[in-house]
């Protein structure tokens, strides 16, 4: 048996031990189970993460050599450096020019974060509008809103690509802003959120003078905010790790986002992982700080609707 057997077998074996101990009060043996089952979980949960950092650092000459980090002993410029991050930022020639790793992160930044502001704007206005206002026609548009998210956007990928090339919109982060503007699947969501919200509170604002925007606002909007937090959240990591549109509508290397080059490296770099793995984790950041930034906002948004009242 190696040293992980032995430490499960004895860490499992407390157990029986404790409730023997007391089997009329399991209440300490049932503790420390589950805070065992806790830690193993978050140990198979944390143990890639831990994996890819310390093969970022890893010289390429002892990559393999070591599951994790190598021991303290050996720690050395021959056994952890940052070599993999200097080749990374090193930055490769293209047609237009060299073009430097960082690129890619603010050029993924930049249309991660402006769609998922646009997305949460006008998903949560459309939706304040269908769940707050009658007009003629409001059925109908429900219907074909719901039934539009029936159709795979890969049907669609050539009357799309049509229109973006008669507008010039092609190899452009605009142009591919306009392909995730608007989500039927948001609108959907905000509406039934703010079904919730107190018709009460929305003829207050008027009658104190609030405009109709203002209302949605400072008065709507504030109280679906675990919902805003967890379809940011959502928003932000489909967008980040987005292949398809990207790789589709752009065609320059200095407008390619992250995920497309990281693809790329994955074959490039064949010979010399350390590099691919380095991209790798500066890519998982971003989405890591958002998480991190919204996280009991996410949990909420989750939990909303599950109790009544």
């Amino acid at each position: 048996m190696n040293a992980l057997q032995i430490t499960l077998l004895v860490l499992f074996g407390i157990f029986p031990l404790l409730y023997l101990a007391s089997p009329r009060r399991p209440r300490l043996a049932i503790s420390y189970l589950r805070a065992v089952v806790l830690a193993l979980a978050c140990i198979a949960v944390l143990s890639p993460f831990v994996w890819l950092l310390a093969a970022a650092f890893k010289d390429k000459s002892v990559l393999n050599e070591y599951a994790f980090f190598p021991p303290l002993d050996q720690w050395s410029s021959k056994t952890m450096n940052l070599d993999n991050f200097r080749r990374l930022f090193a930055g490769e020639r293209g047609v237009t020019g060299v073009v430097y790793y960082w690129e890619y992160l603010l050029n993924s930044t930049v249309y991660t974060t402006v769609s998922t502001v646009l997305q949460l704007f006008f998903s949560s206005l459309s939706g304040y509008a269908l769940s707050k206002y009658d007009f003629r026609g409001k059925r109908v548009l429900m219907t074909f809103m719901i039934g539009a998210t029936m159709i795979p956007g890969v049907l669609l990928l050539a009357p799309v690509y049509k229109m973006f090339v008669d507008f010039s919109l092609i190899d452009s982060i605009p142009g591919l802003l306009l392909t995730g503007a608007v989500s039927a699947y948001g609108i959907f969501l905000f509406r039934q959120a703010i079904i919730s919200v107190p018709n009460e509170l929305i003829d207050a604002g008027r009658i104190d003078g609030c405009s109709e925007f203002a209302i949605y606002f400072r008065l709507v909007m504030p109280l679906v905010k675990p919902m805003s937090a967890a379809f940011c959240m959502f928003v932000f990591l489909a967008q980040w790790n987005a292949f398809f549109a990207p790789n589709i509508f752009l065609q320059s290397q200095s407008n390619l986002t992250a995920p497309i080059v990281i693809r790329t490296y994955l074959s490039i770099y064949q010979a010399d992982y350390g590099v691919f793995l380095a991209g790798t984790l500066l890519a998982i950041i971003p989405p890591a700080i958002l998480f991190f930034a919204l996280q009991k906002e996410f949990v909420s948004g989750l939990a909303a609707g599950a109790v009544k009242g």
